[in-house]
């Protein structure tokens, strides 16, 4: 298989998953600033120029994180990476639905590209500042969620490798998270494979 990613990006959290199921796959890195995900050879990839992209071994690529989560999860079920009961599933879905839709589509997504919510200069700053609102509030929501577990699901599933990029970011921002939020995030950061794939992304 190969990845289509950034470093430090959401595509961060697929690499991750990879890892933890020590399939074999390949690492393509898309150069975002340089605009590679528009590039004729990318699009002929995911012609929605985003990432993370997962070319899988019969040469069909699967776009969007909860997708290609999802996918990992059901092809590999002995890696757990998903709960058995719906109950279980519905609870991973919930959190990684909000934490991809909410946590980065609306919050870091408006301190990331914040040209992509206004082409007034003016403005930036306050959609910036949104932002962070955004960011801060669903990291006290995701927090109350997290109270008595040390992972999502209780152990560890897709969701926590979603929520581990966004808890990244909010690391590199200086944007405090909330003690339950935390303790999750140093969790993450003690797992081998987390620690190979910083590693190989530039961070450690």
């Amino acid at each position: 298989m190969k990845l289509y990613m950034t470093p430090g990006s959401c595509s961060t959290g697929i690499h991750i998953l990879l890892e933890e199921l020590g399939i074999p796959f390949e690492v393509y890195l898309v150069n975002l600033p340089a605009g590679d995900h528009r590039k004729p050879e990318y699009l002929a990839i995911n012609p929605k120029s985003t990432i993370p992209a997962l070319v899988r071994d019969d040469g069909s690529a699967l776009t969007e994180f909860q997708a290609i989560a999802y996918w990992l999860a059901r092809t590999y079920p002995k890696a757990r990476l998903l709960p058995e009961d719906p109950e279980g599933a519905a609870r991973v879905i919930e959190m990684l639905a909000y934490v991809v839709g909410t946590l980065h589509g609306q919050g870091f997504a408006r301190i990331f590209t914040t040209e992509s919510f206004t082409s007034n200069e003016a403005e930036r700053e306050a959609v910036r500042a949104r932002g962070r609102e955004i960011a801060e509030r669903g990291f006290a929501i995701v927090n109350e969620t997290l109270a008595g577990k040390d992972y999502v699901a209780g152990t560890f599933s897709i969701a926590d490798a979603a929520l581990f990029y966004t808890e990244f970011w909010a690391d590199k921002l200086g944007l405090d998270l909330p003690g339950h939020c935390l303790a999750h995030y140093r969790r993450m950061l003690e797992r081998p494979a987390v620690q190979r794939v910083l590693r190989e992304e530039g961070y450690r």
